[in-house]
């Protein structure tokens, strides 16, 4: 079937300033899909685009087979979520959850058997009769959930949806709506700046720059494989070494990382020898201890500098013998600190050449 979603060379101008240019995208058919980036990058704009709520510059957007931009947002197969629920406080939650279908004028006994149902799908079937004031930050969000999703759209827009959750509410309501979308299988839109929400609920996710989408993949395609330095930067931690490409064959690459040595990669690479390279090791592919074979490859010496306890890992910031600092991340296994690295300790590094990539922008 083709994409639900079809965007052609959109792009958004205010004034002098384009916040998103020349997008080309497509969402499939009952995807959870996300639009991640830093404040600035165009995200939101794109997303009111969809909505309807802004009209593009330039470009195309296209709806379940049908050319949107001269649509307005009511004539439209989506609904929206916003970031602050947009709750009417006067309102009881069934009221709320109504209000789209009383705009439609449909029959009361619908509208009455439609919202229990809804109101039972995101569990708040004994809410119904309170006011958005006597509910917990989730349970508007729910509220918000339901609202949107009663009149049966064709996506679902989700504008920062869980960003006013403190932490453990928000890690309990991703796995919620991933499997309140499954169930209903409507295509979900979300933007978010938040890496970690977006690797956890989305199908696929495309990361936008300066109103400019950077790369497009499943999460695993984007921590693992970024396109630039600049995703691997911003999308979780990464330790990023310069140098130029010494050798690529099939069986790999080495990179000259200067005061660093050689450093060896199983990856084979499409570039010149000689080209300036980046080589990307995320913190969790760090090998971290007080010894380290001298046949290991990829071997880095330095001092404990920063420890950061988080339970279930630990973070060490370690500052190597050229200054530089790097990071690295290791699982806590025992319950006991006895044999722990601590600071000021000199250890050492390592990784795998597998475990490595070389980024050549």
């Amino acid at each position: 079937m083709p994409p639900i979603i079809e965007i052609e060379a959109l792009s958004k101008s205010f004034g002098n300033v384009t916040a998103v240019d020349r997008v080309d995208l497509a969402i499939e058919r009952g995807e959870l899909f996300s639009l991640l980036g830093a404040s600035g990058s165009g995200k939101t704009t794109l997303l009111r685009m969809l909505a309807g709520f802004e009209q593009p510059t330039a470009g195309r957007l296209i709806i379940d087979g049908v050319e949107m931009s001269e649509v307005p947002p009511y004539e439209r197969p989506v609904n929206m979520v916003f970031q602050s629920y947009a709750l009417f406080p006067h309102m009881t939650v069934a009221q709320n959850v109504a209000f789209g279908l009383r705009q439609d004028r449909r029959p009361r006994r619908e509208i009455g058997e439609r919202v229990a149902a809804m109101l039972d799908l995101v569990q708040l079937g004994r809410f119904g009769d309170r006011r958005p004031h006597q509910l917990s930050g989730g349970q508007k969000q729910r509220v918000a959930l339901a609202r949107a999703l009663i009149k049966q759209p064709k996506v679902l827009l989700l504008d920062e949806p869980l960003s006013a959750l403190d932490r453990k509410l928000r890690e309990e309501t991703q796995f919620e709506l991933v499997n309140l979308q499954e169930r209903l299988g409507i295509t979900f839109v979300m933007v978010t700046h938040d890496q970690e929400e977006a690797m956890t609920m989305s199908y696929r996710i495309a990361v936008m720059q300066d109103g400019r989408i950077a790369q497009v993949g499943t999460p695993v395609d984007i921590y693992e494989f970024p396109a630039s330095r600049a995703i691997a930067a911003f999308i979780g931690s990464a330790n990023l070494f310069d140098g130029t490409l010494a050798a690529t064959t099939p069986a790999g690459s080495r990179v000259d990382a200067g005061a660093l040595g050689v450093l060896e990669l199983s990856q084979m690479v499409d570039a010149p020898v000689g080209s300036a390279v980046t080589v990307m090791v995320r913190p969790e592919k760090m090998m971290l201890s007080r010894t380290v074979a001298e046949s290991a490859v990829n071997r880095l010496n330095g001092v404990v500098r920063d420890i950061a306890y988080l339970g279930d890992i630990s973070i060490y910031h370690v500052r190597l013998d050229d200054g530089r600092v790097v990071q690295a991340s290791l699982t806590n296994l025992r319950h006991s600190p006895e044999d722990r690295l601590t600071w000021n300790e000199r250890v050492h590094l390592s990784w795998h050449p597998a475990n490595a990539m070389i980024l050549t922008r």
